[in-house]
């Protein structure tokens, strides 16, 4: 059914909790209903979202802010080494990811307690302890905004790279996502290569799905924020990828420094760049990092998005005047 508002609040819709409004909400729960939504949305500003987990509301939105509630979780596919799924984009990403451990399906462990919807899983590529959304999806079905044309984005046509695809930048706003179809494991090696996961794992029994999607559940809530206690959008930065000379020179200066080989080139932590800039200790009024991790940037209370976009240009110019490491930003600012 579709639901439509006008002057509506957005704060239950972004985790940074900032009161914002979209001068029009309309959610919808199946492709035929954003089909017949399509006339009233031409010539209009028109933004889609899934859970609101990675905005920055810069104000309030003059336009259309779309949702999908499509549900659902269909096997279309199997056989004795693999399970393919077909998964509305309005689902709640964890448990989606919960589903698929329940039921021995591997991959998707490692991204467990992410916020978000499966809709924005392709959109960001969504990523943690060493794997990434975009590695496992086969397909992406859309509907143009344009035209109404269905459209079916296979692997490569994503261009997934580093919290980022082609809905992020070539195709972004043009397209609404209605599903996505996932390529999942039913035996493989597990990812336990990434921080002190492999740690945890063999603490609580060994490497198991439901030891996996454990520990990481444990890590995350041990070092990231509950939105629904402080406002947050989670990973405020990418972590940087630089050359290996680059690296080499910065391990010389800084031997403990969190590094891993990331394609040929070196990922470093944009926590522990910003933790040695000394943040957690110097916040702003309303603003600051995390106290269990610096690369999160906190609303403390009270903050506007220019309070927060001010601590953030702060925080990278301070890591790039000690480093010489430009961090970018993983949020999207919507003006």
């Amino acid at each position: 059914m579709i639901k439509e508002f006008e002057s509506y609040s957005l704060l239950p819709h972004n985790t940074f909790g900032l009161d914002v409004k979209a001068e029009r909400y309309i959610d919808f729960s199946s492709r035929e209903e954003l089909l017949s939504l399509l006339g009233k949305l031409k010539g209009k500003r028109v933004l889609v979202i899934g859970g609101g987990s990675n905005l920055l509301f810069a104000g309030d939105f003059g336009g259309v802010v779309l949702h999908s509630s499509i549900g659902g979780i269909e096997v279309i596919n199997e056989d004795n080494e693999s399970v393919h799924l077909r998964v509305g984009s309005g689902v709640n990403w964890d448990k989606f990811v919960e589903y698929t451990v329940s039921r021995g399906w591997q991959g998707l462990e490692n991204l467990s307690l992410i916020p978000g919807e499966v809709g924005a899983s392709a959109v960001q590529n969504v990523g943690a302890y060493g794997v990434e959304a975009g590695e496992l999806i086969e397909k992406v079905e859309t509907v143009s905004l344009i035209d109404g044309s269905l459209r079916n984005f296979y692997h490569d046509d994503c261009r997934f790279s580093y919290r980022n695809s082609v809905f992020k930048e070539a195709e972004r706003g043009k397209y609404v996502i209605t599903n996505v179809v996932f390529r999942l494991n039913k035996r493989g090696v597990f990812n336990l290569g990434y921080g002190n996961l492999k740690e945890r794992v063999v603490a609580l029994g060994g490497a198991t799905l439901e030891n996996v999607r454990r520990a990481v559940c444990e890590i995350r809530r041990a070092k990231l924020p509950d939105p629904a206690e402080i406002g947050s959008a989670g990973s405020f930065f990418m972590n940087p990828v630089v050359d290996e000379d680059v690296a080499t020179t910065l391990l010389k200066a800084y031997p403990y420094m969190p590094h891993y080989d990331f394609d040929g080139r070196v990922k470093l932590s944009a926590g522990w760049l910003i933790e040695q800039c000394d943040w957690k200790s110097t916040p702003y009024p309303t603003v600051g990092v995390y106290e269990h991790q610096a690369l999160v940037v906190i609303n403390r209370g009270g903050a506007t998005a220019s309070d927060i976009l001010e601590f953030a240009t702060a925080v990278r110019q301070s890591v790039k005047e000690r480093f010489g490491v430009e961090l970018k930003m993983e949020v999207n600012i919507i003006e």
